[in-house]
């Protein structure tokens, strides 16, 4: 039985994640320590939360996570979790995961922030975590910043509020959503179904 650990660095939004994921099948727990990482065989990076706040829980723990994605563990990051893959924020000081080159940007006060609500994906790249999902479909997001990836080849899909960002991303066995598909309804539990497929194949 494959396990999947939430990791919790101090970020919001734990167990309506846990819940979402416990709905496509896969076995989940809530974990805190590099231990809890060892023993996982994939693990999930909720959102909600500050960057460098965020950044001072996961130091203790960055080098076991780096490792267990080197091994093909599957990695999936939400909101906050996707913005700690890329080297640093405009929100806080701090180095990030690295995962990626590239930083996190404010979005524009054009429009009100944070972009709280539903809006749509365009589909720049197929990818086997949006399998089943068509182009301009709905998902949910509320965040006040974005990543801005140096390379284009990781960028799956794009939204538009105020500017045009990137709202998925993946890589290999690192893949990372904007937007909250737990909060996403039944498209949401696709991509998390799509997302438990990876993990069990």
């Amino acid at each position: 039985m494959t396990h999947t650990v939430i990791f919790d660095y101090g970020a919001g939004n734990l167990l309506s994640l846990k819940t979402a994921l416990e709905k496509t099948g896969l076995t989940t727990s809530i974990g805190t320590t590099a231990k809890d990482l060892i023993q996982a065989d994939a693990i999930a990076l909720p959102g909600v939360g500050n960057f460098a706040t965020s950044l001072k829980k996961l130091n203790p723990i960055k080098e076991t996570l780096r490792t267990k994605v080197s091994e093909g563990t599957p990695l999936l990051g939400i909101c906050l979790g996707l913005q700690l893959f890329f080297e640093s924020s405009q929100e806080g000081p701090g180095d990030g995961l690295t995962f990626f080159k590239g930083t996190v940007k404010q979005l524009p006060n054009v429009l009100k922030v944070p972009h709280m609500g539903w809006n749509t994906l365009n589909i720049v790249k197929s990818n086997e975590l949006l399998d089943g999902i068509a182009e301009g479909t709905y998902v949910y997001f509320v965040h006040s910043l974005y990543p801005a990836p140096q390379d284009s080849n990781i960028v799956i899909t794009k939204t538009t509020y105020g500017t045009t960002f990137t709202s998925t991303v993946a890589q290999k066995n690192i893949y990372g959503t904007q937007f909250h598909p737990e909060k996403s309804g039944d498209v949401g539990l696709k991509i998390l179904k799509n997302f438990a497929k990876i993990i069990t194949r």
